[in-house]
């Protein structure tokens, strides 16, 4: 049995013991407040319109997915990695049904679309915002509301005024803009750890389990737009200096800030970040001429919001109460810190696994870091002639900054269940270790099977 299968067997039991002691902790206490643990959802065998078109979508990508991605021109890959994400989530999310599935997802009474009415005067919303999110105050907001920053409201209150109403549009916006996140990542990985690489991650990113949480999810949105602002800094300091290169920069500040201001939690995808930066290694010149274009991006929505008078710091203040408030003050600490990493086990998959497995080894053989160094750090583009051992160590970096984000978050006790849609952006960035497995067919089939069984077995929600 080899050390992938070893670790896959490992994970299976994670996820065992944490359905079996979740659902002894869920009869006898009632404090997880999820029907199935680790998960949120219920258990109800059933399938719907998106079946055949789910099937079909995954038998495609496990059969041609390696071969297409190893051959296609870089750019049309990048447009297909798109396409086929959206085909897969779309698919996966009408086994529900196009009202359970997809427009119901985001109309519940925890989620933004129901207090899109009371942001008919933004300025005078955003000054009362921190008003409403303890628990007990009048009117206080749902859930989810209260959970973000006003940034992820205001998204769906924008999409509202211009006429796409409704939870179908909605869920529409999230899914088309999610299905991006994969993109970003695999620009990212091909320009810090070459093109073999990334495309050999393309197929893995595209056939992850996470496409359930995928549709209908606010938290796909904020995945692509924090993937986004990793993959931008990737281009700033990799590309030549000039327009382009500032304008990278800018963005990436621009997408950064906006990430802060969707979720609080995913000022960790700084750390990912900053391993893109590491890694890179720019010329201290090319970094102080990208850095001023960096930081006037990153100015813009804290001056936006400090504006209409929105104190993200006090607001911050208030939910870590409200958090204590309710659920998330009864939900056990001791069960959640590694029945979170179960929830993981599930979102990304066997092939996932197997590829963190072979990512630790990479890190712990220090020949990669040898060689990077002796390369003098320069970054592994298209045209790079860094060897593969270091290429597969950059891959491992980034790879590693991303599950030392979640893991920061899991230890924080601020991610108790329901981390499945959470860590989505952070999820993201773990699928690519399918590069570093060999027969990756076999490893996409079995991404295939956990995600139509997880979609056709319970009823996921939040």
């Amino acid at each position: 049995m080899s050390g992938d299968l070893y670790a896959v067997a490992a994970a299976a039991l994670l996820v065992a013991a944490a359905v079996l002691v979740g659902r002894r902790i869920q009869d006898s206490r009632h404090v997880l407040f999820v029907d199935w643990p680790p998960l949120v959802g219920t258990w109800g065998p059933h399938t719907g319109p998106g079946t055949p078109a789910a099937l079909a979508v995954a038998a495609l990508l496990v059969g041609y997915g390696p071969v297409v991605a190893a051959r296609l021109p870089w750019r049309a890959l990048l447009a297909a990695v798109w396409g086929a994400t959206l085909a897969w989530i779309w698919s996966l999310a009408l086994v529900d049904g196009w009202d359970r599935g997809v427009v119901g997802r985001l109309t519940t009474r925890h989620e933004y679309l129901r207090v899109v009415g009371r942001f008919h005067d933004i300025p005078a919303a955003l000054r009362d915002f921190t008003h409403h999110i303890l628990l007990h105050t009048p009117d206080n907001w749902p859930a989810h509301v209260a959970g973000h920053p006003p940034g992820a409201t205001l998204t769906f209150v924008l999409l509202d005024r211009a006429g796409l109403h409704g939870g179908g549009w909605a869920g529409a916006w999230c899914i088309t803009t999610g299905a991006t996140a994969g993109v970003a990542v695999l620009v990212t990985v091909r320009l810090l750890a070459g093109e073999r690489l990334a495309r050999r991650a393309a197929p893995f990113v595209v056939l992850a389990p996470a496409a359930v949480w995928f549709g209908t999810s606010p938290d796909a949105y904020f995945a692509a737009v924090a993937a986004w602002s990793v993959a931008l800094p990737a281009l700033a300091v990799t590309g030549r200096p000039g327009p382009r290169s500032g304008a990278a920069a800018l963005g990436a500040g621009l997408l950064f800030g906006l990430t802060c201001y969707l979720s609080y939690g995913l000022t960790l995808i700084a750390l990912i970040g900053a391993a893109v930066v590491l890694l890179a290694r720019p010329p201290a010149r090319e970094l102080l001429r990208a850095l001023p274009w960096a930081l006037a991006g990153l100015a813009v929505m804290p001056l936006l919001f400090g504006l209409a008078r929105f104190d993200w710091w006090e607001a911050y203040r208030l939910l870590v109460r409200r958090y204590y408030q309710g659920a998330g003050g009864i939900r056990p600490y001791g069960y959640w810190v590694w029945a979170n990493l179960a929830c993981t086990v599930l979102v990304v998959g066997a092939a996932t696994v197997a590829g963190l497995r072979r990512v630790g080894a990479v890190l712990l053989h220090a020949r990669g870091g040898r060689e990077l160094r002796a390369a003098g750090g320069r970054p592994a583009g298209p045209a790079s002639a860094l060897g593969g051992r270091s290429a597969k160590w950059r891959l491992a970096v980034l790879v590693g900054a991303a599950f030392l984000a979640l893991l920061v978050a899991d230890l924080s006790g601020m991610s108790k269940a329901e981390t499945e849609r959470i860590w989505l952006p952070f999820a993201v960035w773990l699928l690519p270790a399918g590069a570093l497995l060999n027969r990756p067919r076999a490893w996409l089939a079995a991404q295939a099977v956990l995600a139509l069984l997880l979609n056709h077995l319970l009823w996921t929600g939040w």
